[in-house]
Parts: structure tokens; C-alpha cells; sequence
């Protein structure tokens, strides 16, 4: 089948939900989300999303802290953009109908999380990004110019490649018509035109055996810009949260909120001792950098796979009130936390770098533009800010939205496109070729391109990697497509980019850390 739209959107989080709401008035908009709408990593946001709505705190100290996370290579214009811009975009997800908690006499209840000077985290209870989908979800459903379609993966962005013309990272005039996608339902690949594309795929954390992310974040939008040949910037900082919820048979990983810290819980070893002296003074507020590192330093001297969080101290009220996800959730393993210590461990959490883009969200693929954890912005630099990625989204997803609109005034539609060509492909009757792949690749990510690294398990990685590839593209080259395998192939590309951009940069800064490059390790 062969759709025509003015605005095309690829992702259903708080990225892609905003700007379809934003460009709607101005022509007709498709979004395709590969799962169910609510199915993505917004849902999973926890602690919620920063920005100063109040005298008690300034712009100036925000942008600050975002500086010193990202460890002196954040983009300042950006940086001040995003925060300045931050108090108008929240009132727009309260207009859309999202609902943040709030004091008895009216003010935002805010949070304060590890790396912020302030309490500045804008939040509903410990759930704050399930009720910003529901909001905006609602407001999408109530939109007469927005077709929403479920189950619909994206396998490949449209450029001139497929118009028969040679496309290398050095053409000069790139352009996005659109996109291939797979319809999970009829197994057959439609092909979508659009005057312009969004990308708000979301993040690669899958590449790791133990991350927060969904099981659907499998870099899907870095993967399709890496084919088309666009550029990505910063991929090696990937960020690892320092507290999941220590439960080996769960995937994805519990996260237990760093608003809970800020809170007042303390890291403790299997001893029960505090430990984070040893490495900040801000001790369980410190960046999430530092603390996953002390924490994986922590569990790897003792031989341990988790060590714990104690909330004991915050009282039970306050606990059960302000934490009732989690509280349930532990409840369920049968750990109170009224009364026990959490178990913890760090898991892959959020990508940093992504699809290079300006600030209006504009790629280096004409017609492209991205938005979200895809993206990216030079908000971030080696290391997020907590809840500053919600804030980037929407902020992001605004301004992609204002350029969109003026652009699709003078783009028309490329209909000489072809439509995919699926002849001669045969059926994979071997799963086992798909998952046993998918099973290696994020214990080599795990194991040697994790929280520390080295040149040697770098070289190691990339090694096995090319064997993985080779395999991958055999079968890929001779099967009928389906969503497993999209999604191995698009993992394999997203470890890659990893990989070889961590082997070019030789400092160890934000994210990035190797012992190759300390003197004393």
C-alpha cells in the first residue's frame, strides 16, 4: 500500500505526540509507532521533567548543573535555549492535559534530583511519564487531522538511493521522501510519502543484556539515519542509571527513580554501609555518571551483583505517598521498603549522542528532522542532567514543529519512489538464528563496552561484532523481513556506531570511561 501525508511521524513518545499536535492545524499527519501508542520510554519516566518555575531558582543554575553533568561538552547555546525555553513548554503539556502534582496552595510540588543545585523536577507521583502519554495520547485521539496506526515499524528512510542514485556520507543534498514500513499485522511493507519526517524513536538500550529501556528500544531511528547515510554525533556516552531494581527475570529492568535519593536514600554496600564518600562529596547526588561507576566499582571488588539503596530514612508516608510504583513493586518481591533495603545495580539507560541535528531538529538528511532520546541536540554533551530529557523532547519537538510548518509550504511529494522490492526472499524458519545473535551481541556490549571500558575490550568487541555482521546481513540479504530481524540488524548497527566511536575518542569524559586513558586506573 502506498499513503500519502504532509507530516510524517515515527515514535509516539513525548517527542512525536507534540509535534503531530503542533503541525496538525497545518495539514494532515500520520504517526506509526512499531508497538502499542502508549508502548515506549516516556511511559517509563519516573522522576519527571526539569525546569525552574519559580524565584527560588534561575535559569543561570540550571544551565549550570546541565554544564557541569555534561562534563564541558554540552553546546551552551543549546543548552540556554532548552532551559530558557523550558517554563512555556510545560504550561503547552498542561494545556494538552497532563496533570503534575501540586501543593495545597497551588505551586508545583518539584523534586530534586542528583546533579541539580535545586528542587526543579516537575512530577506526578513516581509516574510522571505514563501521565504525560496519557495526556497527550488523549489530545492526539481528539485531533481530527492525526491517524494514529499501532504496529507499524519503520525499516528504512526514502532518499534518492532509492530513486537508482548513488548516496554516500559525502552527498552534499541528501533527501527524506518518506519511509519503508513493515505492517506487523499483514506482514507486507508499505511505502509512506511525506513532505517531512520526524524521527522520536526513542533510544538503543537493548544493545546491553540489562537496561530500563522497552524491549521495542532498539535504536530503530539511529539505525535508518546510519543506512541513509546521515550523520551521528556522540554515541559512545551511553548512559547507565545507577539504580534498577535488582531482579534478574525481569526485562526491562524495574527503575527505581533518582528523586528517591534526592529524597533522602542513601547507597549502602551489602554491609550496609555508606560508600559514596569515597568518591563525590555530593555522596548519592552526584552525577549519574560517577555514582553507576563507584557502584559497578563497588560490586566488582566484593564479587557481588547488586548492592543496595536504603529509604528507610524518608518515612513511611512520605514513601508510600510519594513512591507508590515502586513501593508495590517491591511490595510484590516481597521487600518493604518501609523496612528493608532496596537491592540495586546499574542498567543501560539512556543514549546521549544519536542523530545529529541543529536547533530546529533539522538532520543533516533534508526533509529529516528528529527529536527526543534519537536525537542528538548538544543539551546532554557526555552526560545527561537527570529529567532534562523530557525537557529536551518537548522543547525539540516545538521547534522541529515551527520549522516543519513553514517548510512544507514550498515540498511536494517525490512519486516516482518505488515501492519495496520483496521478490525472490524466502521464509527464516530458524528463530534460533535471530535470538541466539541478539543473545551474544548484548553480552559483548555488556561485558566489554559497558560502564568501564579499556582498549583492549574495545578491539575485542568490535572483533566479535564484524563476525556478528557478516552473519546478520547473510540472512537479512536472503529472508522475508520481519520485526525480529529488523531489530537484530538495527541492534548490530547501533553496537557498531557504539563501538567505534568510544575507540576515536581518547579522553575519558562524561559517559566515557576507559582505563587506558588514567594513570592510575
Amino acid at each position: 500500500m502506498r499513503y500519502e501525508v504532509d507530516f510524517l511521524v515515527i515514535g509516539s513518545g513525548i517527542a512525536g505526540l507534540s509535534f503531530a499536535l503542533k503541525v496538525a492545524p497545518y495539514g494532515k499527519v500520520c504517526i506509526l509507532t512499531k508497538g502499542d501508542a502508549s508502548e515506549g520510554s516516556t511511559k517509563y519516566a519516573q522522576g519527571g521533567i526539569a525546569a525552574v518555575m519559580y524565584d527560588t531558582d534561575s535559569f543561570d543554575k540550571h544551565i549550570a548543573d546541565t554544564l557541569v553533568a555534561g562534563d564541558g561538552i554540552c553546546d551552551r547555546e543549546v543548552v540556554e535555549m532548552t532551559i530558557r525555553e523550558a517554563p512555556e513548554r510545560i504550561q503547552e503539556l498542561v494545556q494538552y492535559g497532563v496533570n503534575f502534582d501540586k501543593e495545597q496552595g497551588g505551586k508545583f510540588d518539584l523534586h530534586r534530583e542528583g546533579g541539580h543545585s535545586e528542587f526543579r523536577i516537575l512530577h506526578h507521583k513516581d509516574n510522571t511519564g505514563a501521565e504525560i502519554e496519557r495526556g497527550l495520547l488523549q489530545a492526539i485521539h481528539d485531533h481530527p487531522n492525526i491517524e494514529l496506526k499501532e504496529n507499524q515499524f519503520a525499516i528504512d528512510i526514502i532518499t534518492q538511493h532509492h530513486l537508482g542514485q548513488r548516496v554516500t556520507k559525502h552527498t552534499p543534498d541528501i533527501d527524506c521522501y518518506g519511509v519503508y514500513a513493515l505492517n506487523c499485522k499483514t506482514n507486507e511493507i508499505d511505502t509512506y510519502l511525506a513532505k517531512v519526517t520526524l524521527l522520536a524513536t526513542g533510544g538503543m538500550g537493548n544493545v546491553y543484556t540489562t537496561t530500563t529501556t522497552p524491549i521495542i528500544s532498539t535504536g530503530d531511528g539511529v539505525a535508518m539515519v546510519h543506512r541513509a547515510r546521515g550523520v551521528l554525533k556522540d554515541l559512545e556516552f551511553m548512559q547507565f542509571h545507577p539504580t534498577s531494581l535488582y531482579n534478574p527475570a525481569e526485562k526491562p529492568a524495574f527503575l527505581i527513580t533518582e528523586a528517591m535519593r534526592g529524597a533522602g536514600a542513601i547507597l549502602k554496600d551489602r554491609n550496609g554501609k555508606e560508600f559514596m564518600q569515597k568518591y563525590d562529596s555530593r555522596l548519592s547526588l552526584a552525577p549519574r555518571d560517577i555514582v553507576a561507576r563507584a557502584i559497578d566499582n563497588e560490586m566488582k571488588q566484593a564479587g557481588v551483583e547488586y548492592l543496595y539503596l536504603d529509604a528507610r530514612g524518608i518515612g513511611k508516608n512520605e514513601l508510600i505517598n510519594g513512591f507508590p510504583t515502586i513501593y508495590a513493586k517491591c511490595l510484590e518481591l516481597g521487600i518493604n521498603i518501609t523496612k528493608e533495603m532496596i537491592p540495586v545495580r546499574p542498567a543501560a539507560h539512556y543514549q546521549c549522542g544519536g542523530i545529529k541535528v541543529d536547533k530546529r531538529g533539522q538532520s543533516s538528511i533534508h526533509h529529516l528532522y528528529a527529536a527526543g532520546e534519537c536525537s542528538c541536540t548538544g543539551l546532554h554533551g557526555g552526560n545527561r542532567l537527570a529529567s532534562n530529557s523530557l525537557l529536551e523532547a518537548a522543547v525539540y519537538a516545538h521547534n522541529a514543529a515551527m520549522d516543519a510548518i513553514e517548510k512544507i509550504k514550498t515540498t511536494s511529494l517525490c512519486h516516482q519512489v518505488p515501492d519495496w522490492n520483496a521478490e525472490g526472499m524466502v521464509l527464516n524458519e530458524e528463530m534460533v538464528l535471530i535470538t541466539q545473535t541478539k543473545k551474544e551481541l548484548q553480552e559483548i556490549m555488556t561485558n566489554y563496552v559497558g560502564i568501564v571500558r579499556s582498549d583492549l575490550r574495545l578491539r575485542r568487541a568490535f572483533d566479535r561484532l564484524n563476525l556478528i555482521f557478516r552473519e546478520t546481513e547473510e540472512l537479512y540479504n536472503r529472508s522475508v523481513l520481519t520485526e525480529e530481524l529488523s531489530e537484530l540488524r538495527n541492534l548490530i548497527a547501533c553496537a557498531y556506531l557504539i563501538i567505534k566511536q568510544a575507540m576515536a575518542r581518547r579522553e575519558n569524559v562524561g559517559l566515557h570511561y576507559s582505563i587506558d586513558l588514567v594513570k592510575n586506573p
